[in-house]
This record gives structure tokens, sequence and C-alpha cells, in this order.
């Protein structure tokens, strides 16, 4: 029996954090506002977190943190952001 209610609370546990953590992203007004064009790629993650997409063309790479909805794009050239854009902020 004591063991039943430690699984439940440990269970109970593991739910509420992912419920807290699920609307605390990364993908914020307050983060994209923190992005400055010269800064490069590991600063970028440092503020975002690892990007959920990157494709490089031409020496140029695009990544994306967030979905569809809500999202902040950054394009790099050598390293060093370049451009950036959000959508749903």
């Amino acid at each position: 029996m004591k063991a039943k209610f430690v699984k439940t609370v440990l269970l109970l546990s593991i739910c509420g954090f992912l419920l807290l953590t699920a609307g605390c992203g990364k993908v914020t007004k307050e983060n994209y506002d923190k992005l400055e064009v010269g800064q490069d790629y590991d600063e970028v993650v440092q503020i975002l977190g690892k990007a959920d997409e990157c494709s490089a063309t031409l020496g140029i790479k695009n990544c994306r943190w967030g979905n569809d909805d809500k999202q902040i794009s950054v394009k790099f050239a050598g390293n060093k952001a370049i451009l950036f854009s959000s959508k749903g902020l």
C-alpha cells in the first residue's frame, strides 16, 4: 500500500512539473527582444535553447525555434546572426 502511494505521488509530481514547464518555453517576446545582429549561434542558443530545425544553403544557415503558430527564425552567415523574425509572439 505504501509503495502504491509513493508511486502515485511521484507520478503526480512529474505531471505537475511537466505542466508547469510546458508553458515556460523560450520562444517568447522577451527572448526575441534579446536577439541582436552579430550574435553568434552559441549566444542565440543560450537565449532560445537548441533549435527545433536548421538548414544551410550557400553559407547561410536558417534556424527555427518553436512551431507553426509561435516561432522565432534566425538567419546566420559565418556563424553570426544577420536577420531574425518572429510569428505569433
